[in-house]
């Protein structure tokens, strides 16, 4: 597997730009992980009796930033993509029949609108409260958090990359 460009993690920056060169990172780590493989291998849940696919992880990880970024730092009242409102339940695993590119696009959208809400905020310390909790979080806190899922789950798609097709690497 021949990895795509991942952004660097330069060693000088100051604290802000530090944490968001790491969450990049970790967002193309994810990427690059799924990079190359068919519909199948992107939905194969390789490691029984876990549901978990590297599908599932994108599809996981796009509710992750829109319930942090969107939710909290944004304010912005919008439901988790990949939620079954009738039973409670996550759908994120739920890969059998998804759109593998409408999964991919929304993921990248995410992203993408996530970074815009993290640019307006005025420094590390803005804060937003948790509509499930009500607890405050700081743009800080949320971003420590963010890389710490990213690069939990990208130790979940390693495994899985490797049990899909022996490619292996950080």
């Amino acid at each position: 597997m021949t990895p795509p460009p991942r952004r660097t993690r330069p060693t000088t920056l100051d604290e802000r730009a530090t944490l968001v060169s790491f969450l990049e990172h970790e967002r193309d780590t994810l990427a690059w992980k799924c990079s190359g493989l068919t519909d199948d291998q992107l939905r194969l849940r390789a490691v029984p009796p876990s549901t978990m696919s590297l599908l599932g992880l994108v599809r996981h990880l796009t509710d992750v930033d829109r319930g942090w970024f969107s939710g909290v730092l944004g304010g912005e009242d919008r439901p988790p993509q990949y939620w079954d409102a009738e039973t409670r339940q996550e759908t994120d695993f739920d890969v059998d029949t998804a759109d593998i590119a409408a999964a991919m696009r929304l993921w990248q959208k995410e992203c993408e609108r996530s970074r815009r809400i993290l640019t307006g905020c005025v420094s590390l310390d803005t804060t937003g409260v948790s509509t499930h909790t009500g607890v405050t979080y700081s743009a800080r806190w949320v971003l420590n958090h963010m890389i710490e899922e990213y690069a939990r789950h990208n130790g979940h798609a390693d495994l899985l990359r490797e049990c899909v097709d022996g490619a292996t690497g950080y």
